[in-house]
């Protein structure tokens, strides 16, 4: 969703925080709510189900509960296509960060992660995916990239 937010930002101006619980509760043909999903597919959501609600109308309960479809269906905010960044190719992200938020999806279980605060991650970068997260920029800090 943050990735999303970040692209309505650049096109509209305007900040609108979306719903995440829209997408745990409703998202459930292939997805799993809060035993997780894939971004292509909570695109492929946003896509055919015309939108998503904005965070106020729709909030987020941490919890999966029943769609609520009797809401205000706000979708105030609509994508008509994504598009897959090659992977792990650096330059391709680079690339594309530096126009827009991307979504990424890494592995947040280790210490290393789970300790990280800001600036540049130095961690080990493992293979077991199993979080996703906007990437917003890239560069070099102290010396590190």
């Amino acid at each position: 969703i943050a990735a999303v937010e970040g692209i309505n930002q650049i096109v509209t101006g305007d900040l609108i925080s979306l719903s995440e619980q829209e997408l745990v509760d409703c998202d459930t043909s292939y997805n799993e709510g809060c035993n997780g999903g894939l971004m292509d597919y909570a695109f492929d959501f946003i896509i055919n189900y015309g939108g998503i609600d904005p965070e106020d109308d729709y909030p987020y309960k941490g919890k999966d509960e029943r769609c609520d479809v009797n809401g205000k269906n706000a979708k105030v905010v609509t994508i008509d296509s994504y598009e897959d960044v090659t992977p792990n190719s650096e330059t391709s992200l680079q690339k594309a960060v530096a126009n827009q938020p991307v979504s990424v999806a890494i592995e947040a279980g280790g210490r290393a992660f789970q300790l990280y605060s800001s600036g540049i991650f130095t961690g080990k970068c493992g293979t077991a995916l199993d979080h996703g997260v906007a990437a917003v920029g890239y560069g070099t800090e102290n010396g590190k990239d």
